[in-house]
This record gives structure tokens, sequence and C-alpha cells, in this order.
């Protein structure tokens, strides 16, 4: 490494205290000899991280007493998480899901987190609890766990530590909400990993919407068993620098995997979503569905890769990524990827990317309605399917409320 690479590394580091436990000095000294990935690095091609790295966070904060969720719950379950900290005071859950705060973390290797990643290794060094969510085998929960990520203070970093483990033959759900209360330029730099047992049915709701200066990188990883189905549904409404890293291993056969995003941007934000989905056994079905919708001068990345193993016959697999861009000066940069081995596949990609159809729009305004109002029904026509994926109908009322608030789209 060379002396300029540690000497920005040390600075970003300076008002960052390191837990006590001896796992995460080892850590955090792993970390401090790292670099940040530049854009000659093709995992960060075109995702330009100065916003995150020439910053000094402190993971120290002032509680706040109260905290304004009461417009983002939609469940009756509910963990909130300030900062990375729980607020068990102002959270609210049953026995459906067996929780536990800890401050140790399950060894990482079985879900294939690569820890010399550089924001791996900085949650692993600065984590300050792991919220483990554990869903018994055959149970059937119908009210998702709601985990809602609230931000505040100027330059935070909150490293979230999740572990979900859903048992064999059960079917339950959970909803991310990560929202801002005054914050300025706060960092989420989130990980996930999850556990989807035999015959377990789960789905996660990613709603990512704090303010216009927030950074968040998060990693989900996750583990297949057989017969298991897995769904992940991003929506990215604001935010002015957003990655999500979604990483998914299929170790059963007869498993089903669904990945859908709503992207929605405006001014300067930059949103950036890597998928990789890793086929290793026979038998299984994955699709993947991503829409953008850019304004301003934002700016919008898609790598979605998928894998298919040399033994890994009878896979079905899909990709597709639509792009709307609403300003001249909007942008994407959209990388599907199929990478495959073995001779018995049925798998395609796909990528567009155009402005609103102008036939369309002047066959709306020909029937009175507004160019306004035109634009807004072609633009749920587009990103509608990704929305109606969502079975539940105060999260689908929660969405519409932000797209209004965030980006005056009435649905």
């Amino acid at each position: 490494m060379t002396v300029v690479a540690t000497e920005k590394m040390e600075k970003f580091l300076s008002n960052l205290v390191v837990s006590s436990t001896l796992s995460q000095k080892e850590a955090a000294e792993k970390f401090r000899d790292m670099d940040f990935p530049t854009t000659r690095n093709e995992y960060w091609k075109y995702t330009r991280i100065g916003k995150i790295t020439n910053k000094q966070f402190t993971n120290r904060f002032d509680q706040k007493k109260d905290i304004a969720i009461e417009d983002y719950i939609v469940s009756g379950q509910y963990i909130v998480i300030e900062n990375g900290l729980v607020r068990e005071d102002l959270s609210q859950y049953g026995l459906d899901f067996k929780i536990v705060f800890k401050t140790e973390t399950q060894d990482s290797e079985k879900y294939g987190l690569d820890n010399s990643h550089v924001f791996t290794a900085l949650n692993n060094a600065f984590y300050t609890q792991a919220i483990s969510i554990h869903i018994a085998p055959k149970s059937v929960i119908e009210e998702p766990l709601q985990l809602i990520f609230v931000e505040h203070g100027t330059e935070v970093i909150a490293n979230c530590r999740i572990e979900i483990e859903a048992g064999k033959s059960s079917q339950s759900s959970l909803i991310y909400t990560q929202i801002s209360e005054n914050s300025v330029s706060c960092f989420n730099n989130s990980i996930t990993t999850i556990e989807v047992e035999e015959n377990a049915h789960f789905t996660l709701h990613k709603l990512q919407t704090a303010n216009d200066s927030s950074l968040s990188v998060s990693t989900e990883q996750v583990v297949q068993k057989a017969n298991s189905t897995f769904k992940i549904n991003t929506f990215s409404f604001s935010g002015l620098l957003i990655r999500n890293n979604i990483n998914i291993l299929v170790q059963g056969e007869n498993c089903e995997t669904f990945m859908n995003g709503a992207i929605i941007t405006k001014d300067k934000e930059h949103i950036d979503n890597h998928t990789f989905v890793d086929h290793q056994v026979p038998n299984c079905y994955s699709n993947e569905n991503y829409k953008y919708v850019l304004d301003g001068q934002s700016t919008g990345v898609f790598n979605g890769r998928v894998v298919v193993r040399k033994d890994a016959q009878v896979i079905n697999a899909y990709q597709n990524n639509g792009n709307i861009l609403l300003s001249e000066q909007a942008s994407i940069n959209s990388k599907p990827e199929l990478e495959i081995y073995a001779d018995d596949v049925k798998c395609s990609h796909g990528s567009t990317t155009g402005q609103l159809d102008e036939n369309a729009l002047f066959y709306l305004q020909a029937r009175g309605i507004s160019k306004a109002k035109a634009r807004k029904l072609l633009v749920s026509a587009f990103v509608g399917e990704v929305i109606a994926s969502v079975n539940n109908e105060k999260l689908s009322d929660l969405l519409h409320v932000i797209l209004k608030r965030e980006h005056n789209w009435d649905f």
C-alpha cells in the first residue's frame, strides 16, 4: 500500500472509536491496512465513492429521547435502530420472531461473505450490535417484522449487522425502512446474512428514503437450501449515494429466487445496484427485474450477474433492466451478465434505456390530460409492476406517500 493510501485511511479512521472486543480490534487493524476501491476496480467502475471516503465519520452521538417514526410504521411488530444501536424503548414486537441482540456475529464463511471487501471489513471492525432474527421451523407469520433504521446527526456512521434464519418450512417477511431525522451526510454501512432453510419462503422489502445527503452501502448475503423461495424488493427513492450489493448462493435444488427493484432519482443522486445469483445445483429458477427512472443530473448503475455452474442443469434464469431518463443530464450504466457452464438451461438478459414515449405523451395530451399528468401516468405504468409485487397494503400505501413527497409522483 502506498503512503498516500495509508494517510487517507488514517484520516478516515480518526474519529472512530474501536470496540473493546478482541475480534473487533483485530478487524480494525486489518481494515487499517486496506484501501478504498477506485473506478479502476471493475466492481466499482461507475461509482465514485469520494463522497464517503473524503469524510471523517464518527460513531459517537447523543441519543434522541423521541424519534418521529409514526408515519413510517407499517407493521405492529417493529424494531427501531438509531445510528446502528437498537432502541428497545421505542420498539414493539412479540414472540413470533425469536430476536436476540448480541455483540458477536455468526461465522460468515457459510454465507460466502467476502471479509476482504473493504466495506465488509469496516462493518466487522465497527459494528456495535448484531441483531439475530430466527423464524421457527413450520411457523407461518402473517405480519412482517419491520426494522426502522434512523439516522441523525452530522457525519455519523452506522455499521448495522443483521442475521436472519428462516427455519424449515416457515413463511415470513421483513421490511427494512431507512429514514433520517435532521441528519447531514450520515453513512449507513450494513450487512445482512440470510439463511433460507429447506421449504422456507422468505421475503425482504427494502425501502431507502433517508434524505438527499444520506450515504449508504448495504450488503445482503443469502444462502438458499432445497425447495426454498427467496424474494427481495428494493425501493430506492432518496439518497446522495446508495450502493446495494445482493449476493445469493442457491445451494439446494428446486429453489425460486426473485429480485425486484424500483429506483427513482433526482438532482445529483447516485444509486448503484450490484446483484449476483450463483446457481450451484440443478432445477432452479430465478427472475430479476429492475426499473430506473432518473431525473435531474442523477446517475444510476445496474450490474446484474448470474452464474450457472457446470453441474447446474435445468436452470431458468431471467434478468431485465429497464431505464427511463427524464432529463438530458441524467445517465445510466447498465451491465447485465450471464456466465453459463451448463447445457440444459433457459437464460436471458436484457437492458433498455430511453426517454418517455413521445407518441404516448401526445396521445394522452390529445385526450385532455396535461403533459405533467401524462408523464406521471407513463412513469406509473413503467415502475408499476415492481411496486405491485408488494403484497402488503400498508407498505404499498407508504411507497406512494413517499413518491409523492420526494418526487411529486402521484400514482
